[in-house]
């Protein structure tokens, strides 16, 4: 009983000795421009002048408050009271994951942190329309919209002569409203129009870009005609290349090199002997006779 009774004196004793740190605020959302208080509570045993340091995570860790001085970019801009950190005028670049640690050298347990995590909201902004001034009828196309500076992310719809399009599944287009994408399979005369996008979040009104106008043409027949020859030397070229290939497959290719060459060789006649020796050669066989 008294070894327990020491054990939780001990542990009690360390626990007083700690610092402790803690946010009354670990998440907070605020409109861009506006200030951001970052709330930091700590409570310390003996240390009364701990040290407090801010930090920012990001790709990495980055110093914003440390030995009493605010880093570069926060000098001008943001405050210290306590160990609660205030910034004015925030813009997203702001926005991340910031870390309050407080040291107190003189207790037990020393170091102490809480986090808090800011997002600053942003409303749309006039989002980039990508619509070509003219297709060809027959063609895919794809329409693109983007809002890189909204926060949250934007969510986007067209119009078409300032009528908001709906991709049914009889439509001749689709739609993605988190891409901003608007997409023909086979355009036609009637796709022809004036094309907007309009990005949107929870944060402001809906901005839209300058409506755009689409011209859909037919193609001139020179065109045609130059299209539909190429495509049949094409298919010329490729059906000879079939053939030669069968051919040698089946040996038909070897077969005839080989008739041919032993078609074009003859050899020659044995030569006479010389006149000279006439008589003598024919002496010679009838001696060997």
């Amino acid at each position: 009983m008294l070894p327990l009774l020491l054990l939780i004196i001990v542990l009690h004793s360390h626990m007083c000795l700690s610092v402790t740190v803690s946010t009354s605020k670990p998440k907070v959302e605020i409109h861009e421009h506006t200030d951001a208080v970052l709330s930091c509570e700590f409570k310390t045993e003996k240390d009364q002048n701990p040290r407090i340091e801010w930090k920012k995570k990001g790709k990495g860790v980055t110093f914003v408050y440390f030995d009493k001085k605010f880093a570069k970019s926060y000098t001008g801009r943001a405050k210290i009271e306590g160990a609660t950190l205030t910034i004015h005028s925030v813009t997203q670049k702001d926005s991340g994951e910031y870390r309050c640690e407080v040291t107190a050298s003189e207790d037990h347990v020393n170091l102490g942190e809480a986090t808090v995590t800011l997002n600053v909201l942003v409303p749309p902004h006039v989002p980039s329309c990508e619509v070509p001034s003219s297709v060809f009828v027959g063609t895919g196309l794809e329409l693109f919209c983007k809002d890189k500076l909204s926060m949250p992310p934007a969510t986007y719809r067209w119009y078409k002569d300032n009528k908001a399009l709906t991709a049914t599944g009889d439509a001749p287009y689709s739609m993605d409203t988190n891409k901003g994408t608007l997409k023909f399979k086979s355009v036609s005369k009637e796709d022809a129009g004036m094309y907007r996008c309009e990005s949107s979040n929870s944060v402001g009104a809906p901005k839209s870009c300058v409506a755009k106008q689409l011209t859909v043409v037919e193609y001139p027949w020179n065109m045609t005609m130059l299209i539909a020859g190429a495509s049949g030397f094409v298919a010329l070229i490729l059906f000879c290349c079939i053939c030669i290939c069968v051919c040698r497959r089946r040996g038909c290719c070897k077969k005839n090199r080989k008739t041919k060459s032993t078609k074009s060789y003859n050899p020659p006649p044995p030569l006479p002997p010389p006149t000279h020796n006439l008589k003598h050669y024919k002496q010679t066989q009838s001696f060997m006779i």
